[in-house]
C-alpha cells in the first residue's frame, strides 16, 4: 500500500513545511507556528484514488505574529515545494495557544515581582519554586482588553514539595493576567484572602502507602498476533477498512470508513472528528466566574496528547502510531505512541438456545477494534475511543478523568454552587460539552438525514387495545429544520440514508445515529461563553458539506465574541436533502462533584453509536465463526 492521501503529514513533511514557511517574507522572528496539518484533498480525488498515482501532498498552516497581534493561514504544496495561498485572519482573531506559550506563560508568572508581592501579602510566601501555574485562556467578557490583546488568566496552586498534588492547595484570591505577546504579567487581580487548605491529596504510587490485596494477574494474549493489518495509517480489520488521522487541533480523527460486504467495500463515514468542546463552570464568585475552557480551539487536543504506555493505557497486543507535529518555533515535536490500536473481547455477539436441543446452543463472541488517544489539558484527561464491531456498529466514547479544578472555601462557608470535598477545599459545579462532526457518505455522497420519533397511534377503532405505536420518519430538508434536541418522550434518533441505493427490500440503505447520555446548558443564552459556543444551542445540526466549515465554534474561538461556526452557517438555511451532508452532534456531561471524585476522578463515559439500519440484507455477523470452547464436552457449538 502507498501513502493514502488522507494519512497525516509525516515528520519529514512537517519539517519541509517549516523550511518553506521560514522563507516567506512575512515570517519574522516574532512569528509563531501554531499548527501544521494535512490539507485534505478534494473528496472526489480521494474516492477516485486507486493507489497507483499519488495525489499532491499539501499542508494547512496557522501562523501568529506576536508583534503584530495578527494571525494568518498559509497553504503549502509540499509535492511542488511551493506556497499556494496566504489568507489573513480577521482582525483581532486569536488562534490556539501554542505549547511554547503555555510554558513561557508559567515562567512569566513565577518571575513577576507583582505576583511575588501578592503571594507574600496573602500567604507570607517568598519562594515561587513550589507554585504551580495552570494556563487558562482569558475568554471574552465584553471588555475591549479581551478583544485587543492575547491574554491568559492563569490559576495558581501551591505544592508542599516537588511532585506534590498542587491542586489540593488553590491560591484562591490571586489572579495574574498575562499578555502573551509581551509575555509579561500586566497586572495581578486580588479578590480577598483565603486560607490554604491543610491536607495533601497525593495519589502517585510513591505516595500511596496501602494498596488492596487479592488482585490476581489477568493476562490478555494473542499468540498468533492481532487480526488487523496496519500499513502506515491504513488499517484493515475483519471487514472494516479505514484511515487513521491525527492533527494538532482535533487530535485523533478517522477517515474513509468502509465495510466490505460480499467482497465490495461500501463507504459509510468519510470523516469523523471532535471539532470543539467547552467546559463552563457554574460558580458566580469573582474568583471562579470566568472559568471556561474551549479545549480544542484554545489549547489543541492533539498538542496535548499523551504518549501511551503498554500495560497502563492499553492492554493486550498493541500497535501504536506516533504523532508528528512541531513547536511554535518549528522544531520537531513527535509524540511517540500517541494513538493506540488493539482488539478487545466484548462479550456475547449473539446467542440462541433451542429448548429442544439444550446441549447445542449457538453462541458467538464479540470482539471490537479499538483506536484511541488520550489528551491532558492541565487538570483534566480526556480519552477518545473509536470502536468498530463485527456487526457493523461504530461507537465513539469519551472517557473523562483527571483532577477537578478546585477552589478554596472559608471555614463554615455554605457553598451553593459547588461541593466541599476536603477541609477548606471545594469543587465548583461544571459541565462538559463536546461537538462531533460526522461527514457521512453512506453508499455514496448524496445522503438525506431523517429524524425518527416513536409516537403513539390515535385512540380509535384501528387501535382497539390502545397499544399501538409507530416510527415517524421526517426527511430533513433544510438546515433550520434539522436543529433539534434529544427527546426522551419519543426516543428520538436520526438515520442517514441514501435514497438512490436500495436494499433487497426496496428501502433506502441507511445508518442510524443513537445518542447516549446528554445534557442541556444551565447558563443563560446571554452568558459570554455561550455566545462563543453557539453549538450547545442544539444537540443536532445538519449542514451541506463545505470544505472550510470544520469547527463548530469557528476557526478562532479563542477570545472571540461569538456568533461564528454553526450558528452563522445555518442561518443561511441551505438545503440538505439528498446531498453531501455533515451531521454535527453536541453532547454534554453535567458534573456535580462528589467526594469520591477526589483526589483523582474515576472515569465517566459519554458518547454515541452508529448502527446499520437497512444497510445490510441481514445480520452481517452471521458469518463470525464459533470460538474454541474451553470445555469441549460441555459446549459443542460455541
Amino acid at each position: 500500500m502507498s501513502l493514502h492521501p488522507l494519512e497525516p503529514l509525516t515528520a519529514s513533511e512537517v519539517q519541509d513545511a517549516v523550511r518553506l514557511l521560514k522563507d516567506l517574507p512575512s515570517f519574522q522572528p516574532t512569528t509563531r507556528i501554531i499548527s501544521i496539518m494535512l490539507k485534505e484533498p478534494k473528496k472526489a480525488s480521494v474516492y477516485e484514488y486507486t493507489g497507483e498515482a499519488s495525489l499532491d501532498r499539501e499542508a494547512a498552516v496557522v501562523l501568529f505574529d506576536n508583534a503584530a497581534n495578527a494571525a494568518l493561514t498559509v497553504t503549502l504544496n509540499l509535492s511542488k515545494n511551493e506556497m499556494t495561498k496566504v489568507q489573513p485572519a480577521p482582525p483581532g482573531a486569536q488562534p490556539t495557544l501554542s505549547m511554547d506559550e503555555q510554558t513561557e506563560c508559567e515562567q512569566a508568572v513565577l518571575a513577576s515581582e507583582e505576583f511575588k508581592a501578592a503571594l507574600h501579602r496573602h500567604y507570607g510566601i517568598t519562594d515561587t519554586s513550589l507554585v504551580m501555574v495552570d494556563i487558562w485562556s482569558a475568554g471574552f467578557y465584553g471588555d475591549e482588553e479581551d478583544r485587543g490583546r492575547r491574554l491568559t488568566r492563569p490559576l495558581c496552586f501551591l505544592r508542599s514539595e516537588p511532585g506534590d498534588n498542587g491542586y489540593a492547595r488553590p491560591i484562591e484570591g490571586i489572579r495574574p493576567i498575562v499578555d502573551l505577546n509581551l509575555m509579561q504579567v500586566i497586572r495581578v487581580e486580588e479578590y480577598g484572602k483565603w486560607p490554604l487548605p491543610p491536607e495533601s491529596a497525593n495519589y502517585s504510587v510513591e505516595k500511596v502507602t496501602e494498596f488492596r490485596n487479592g488482585i490476581k494477574p489477568l493476562l490478555i494474549t494473542q499468540p498468533e498476533g492481532p487480526s488487523f493489518s496496519l500499513t502506515g495509517n491504513q488499517i484493515s480489520w475483519q471487514k472494516w477498512e479505514l484511515v487513521i488521522g491525527f492533527n494538532a487541533r482535533e487530535g485523533l480523527t478517522i477517515h474513509h470508513v468502509r465495510y466490505v460486504d460480499k467482497g465490495k467495500p461500501r463507504p459509510i463515514l468519510y470523516r469523523g472528528s471532535l471539532t470543539e468542546m467547552v467546559v463552563p463552570y457554574g460558580d458566580p464568585r469573582p474568583t471562579q466566574a470566568r472559568k471556561n475552557a474551549f479545549d480544542v480551539g484554545e489549547y489543541g487536543m492533539g498538542m496535548c496528547a499523551n504518549s501511551l504506555q503498554l500495560g497502563c493505557d492499553c492492554v493486550g497486543h498493541i500497535e501504536y502510531l506516533d504523532a508528528h507535529l512541531c513547536d511554535s518555533r518549528g522544531r520537531d515535536l513527535t509524540i511517540p505512541n500517541a494513538i493506540c490500536i488493539h482488539e478487545e473481547d466484548y462479550g456475547i455477539l449473539w446467542k440462541h438456545t433451542d429448548r429442544r436441543m439444550p446441549d447445542a446452543p449457538e453462541v458467538r463472541r464479540s470482539r471490537r477494534l479499538v483506536i484511541s488517544s488520550i489528551s491532558t489539558v492541565e487538570n483534566y484527561e480526556y480519552g477518545f475511543f473509536w470502536y468498530f464491531y463485527q456487526d457493523g456498529n461504530i461507537q465513539f466514547e469519551i472517557k473523562l478523568t483527571g483532577i477537578l479544578s478546585l477552589g478554596t472555601a472559608r471555614e463554615e462557608e455554605v457553598l451553593k454552587h459547588g461541593v466541599t470535598i476536603a477541609p477548606l477545599l471545594y469543587a465548583p459545579n461544571h459541565q462538559h460539552f463536546f461537538n462531533m462532526r460526522l461527514d457521512f457518505g453512506v453508499d455514496g455522497i448524496e445522503n438525506t438525514v431523517q429524524q425518527l420519533d416513536a409516537v403513539a397511534d390515535p385512540l380509535n377503532e384501528e387501535n382497539p387495545f390502545q397499544n399501538a405505536f409507530h416510527l415517524q420518519a421526517t426527511d430533513l430538508q433544510t438546515e433550520k429544520q434539522s436543529l433539534a434536541h434529544l427527546n426522551l418522550e419519543t426516543g428520538r434518533t436520526w438515520k442517514i440514508i441514501n435514497p438512490s441505493v436500495k436494499n433487497r427490500m426496496g428501502q433506502p440503505v441507511g445508518y442510524k445515529f443513537l445518542p447516549g447520555d446528554n445534557a442541556f446548558p444551565f447558563a443563560s443564552p446571554n452568558a459570554w461563553w455561550r455566545k462563543r459556543a453557539g453549538f450547545v444551542n442544539h444537540h443536532v445540526w445538519v449542514t451541506p458539506y463545505q470544505e472550510d466549515e470544520k469547527y463548530a465554534a469557528g476557526d478562532y474561538p479563542n477570545q472571540s465574541s461569538g456568533g461564528d461556526g454553526l450558528v452563522k452557517w445555518t442561518e443561511v438555511d441551505r438545503p440538505i436533502a439528498n446531498t453531501d451532508v455533515v451531521f454535527w452532534y453536541t453532547f454534554g456531561h453535567t458534573h456535580i462533584p462528589r467526594a469520591e471524585d477526589y483526589p483523582v476522578m474515576p472515569a465517566a463515559y459519554i458518547g454515541f453509536l452508529l448502527k446499520p439500519n437497512g444497510f445490510f440484507d441481514q445480520n452481517p455477523a452471521n458469518d463470525v465463526p464459533p470460538s474454541k470452547p474451553a470445555n469441549h464436552d460441555h459446549c459443542k457449538h460455541c
